[in-house]
């Protein structure tokens, strides 16, 4: 038997946590058909000096929209990412109105001409994407089709409208649902009736992924609210982004890890995500109410994309205050109350190093990028650097964690926990989703003056047996998927 490719005289880590070990990786249709000992095939790849690993899942992804308008997903693709997961933090491209916006969210809308999830799949497969997404069903795109941005409680017969778009998503593959309660129109909703749509998911066996109501001075409050929502609803909890925001809340993430492992140790099923920068970045109106700026996270906020002040773009909003004569608070207000300022995207510079250190090192969180990707302007550089940051920067330089553990938390873990059964381990018979890069110079380079710059080290990333990038040229192999719980 031959295949189409062998990956020979490789380190394989196999996405498991165990020690990497010497071998081949071969490569027939769009699986793997040897691992250990190559078979003969039709392309051989050196890969001495090499790692291979499973291709690695981005478990935050607000890409909804890119699947159509940049199939290439150059910015994923050239990371070594093989899957997204997307529909985080409560907006999710399905449900949707043709020709109609929801309310709330701004630059994390996703307009599109489909009905709802099935629709979405259609769209997304016939753009040839380069690699997979998996989607969960999001709270404020929900309320929003549903209630608009009404501030009250959802009559019984609203929330009966959420819970049928919930389970029409859940029946059509959604692996959870997502709320984003620090956002419009879901920050409006109450405990109450998050449990009640998080239990549709539960029913199914999804899970619950929750961008919380607060990331700072209630971040042990919020992370109690989430648990005691897993835990009413039946499902599993999974925390976006973990992170203590603010400089009086640094350090705090220890305090809820802890919270979290005694949750685990009592029997619940949580899990969490993280980004490896002290920066976060979102729609910049969802952060300052008008009649109340505050002055201190003003103060820590960079323009990353402003329709309306393209050339505030990638610049310190102080910086710009000072510069047109503003106080700071006219500076937030230009850049969220113009024709276009519900577009405006921000990068906050929040957090602490030893925090994302501190999550990095916890064996219950993942990797994702949490990345927008709005290509104009100067996005964040997370976008196009996450995972090589995490094995340049925290593996190789700094030695936060092993390699075989940083890969596990982008592989297999990822995959136990959305549900994909077929993907996550270099092991022969399943889907070869595959990365090969060189371990001593991985590295991102995407910086927050120039954030729009692949990686190095990444060699070659195979989707579905398909050779998707290959030393720096994207392919246009266009073999990505559209994945459904825990469908293998």
């Amino acid at each position: 038997m031959a295949a189409d490719y062998t990956i020979r005289n490789a380190t394989i880590i196999d996405g498991s946590g165990r020690e990497g070990f010497p071998g081949d990786v071969s490569i027939d249709g769009d699986v793997m058909a040897a691992v250990g000992e190559g078979l003969d095939a039709a392309v051989e790849i050196d890969g001495q000096g090499m790692v291979v690993a499973p291709g690695f899942i981005d478990t935050h992804s607000h890409d909804d929209g890119a699947f159509v308008r940049y199939p290439g997903m150059e910015f994923k693709l050239a990371q070594g990412v093989t899957t997204d997961v997307s529909g985080n933090c409560g907006f999710s491209a399905a449900p949707n109105v043709p020709g109609e916006t929801p309310p709330g969210g701004g630059a994390l809308r996703f307009p599109g001409p489909w009905h709802d999830l099935a629709e979405y799949f259609d769209a997304c497969l016939a753009e040839k994407p380069a690699i997979n997404n998996l989607m969960l069903i999001g709270h404020n795109t929900v309320r929003g089709w549903v209630m608009g941005n009404e501030q009250r409680e959802a009559t019984a017969a609203e929330l009966a409208q959420m819970r049928a778009h919930i389970e029409r998503g859940m029946e059509q593959g959604a692996c959870g649902f997502s709320t984003g309660l620090i956002y419009e129109p879901g920050r409006y909703s109450d405990t109450s009736e998050v449990t009640a749509l998080a239990g549709v998911a539960g029913q199914y066996g999804g899970i619950y992924a929750t961008h919380m109501r607060n990331e700072g001075d209630y971040l042990l409050e919020s992370v109690d609210e989430a648990l005691g929502i897993g835990r009413a609803a039946g499902c599993g909890v999974h925390i976006s982004h973990h992170k203590a925001s603010g400089p009086k809340n640094h350090g705090r993430c220890r305090e809820s890890l802890a919270l979290i492992d005694r949750a685990v140790d009592e029997g619940h099923d949580v899990t969490l995500d993280v980004y490896p920068y002290i920066a976060g970045s979102g729609p910049m109106h969802q952060y300052f109410r008008l009649d109340n700026i505050g002055l201190e996270l003003a103060e820590a906020i960079r323009i990353a994309s402003c329709p309306d002040r393209r050339e505030w773009e990638g610049r310190m909003l102080s910086d710009i205050a000072e510069a047109e004569g503003l106080s700071l608070e006219d500076a937030v207000r230009e850049a969220i109350t113009g024709p276009r300022g519900k577009e405006t995207i921000c990068i906050q510079f929040t957090m602490h190093e030893d925090d994302v250190e501190t999550n990095l090192q916890h064996p219950r969180v993942m990797v994702g990028s949490d990345g927008i990707p709005n290509l104009n302007g100067a996005p964040h550089p997370r976008l196009y650097g996450t995972f090589p940051r995490v094995l340049g920067n925290y593996v190789r330089e700094r030695g936060v964690l092993p390699l075989t553990e940083a890969i596990r938390k982008m592989t297999s873990l990822p995959c136990e926990r959305f549900g994909i059964p077929d993907r996550g381990y270099v092991r022969e018979g399943l889907v070869a989703d595959l990365v090969v890069f060189d371990p001593r110079e991985v590295i991102d380079l995407a910086t927050w003056d120039e954030p729009k710059r692949e990686p190095a080290g990444i060699r070659k990333v195979f989707v579905s047996g398909a050779l998707a990038y290959d030393d720096g040229e994207h392919t246009g192999a266009g073999t990505g998927k559209m994945l459904r719980y825990r469908a293998g």
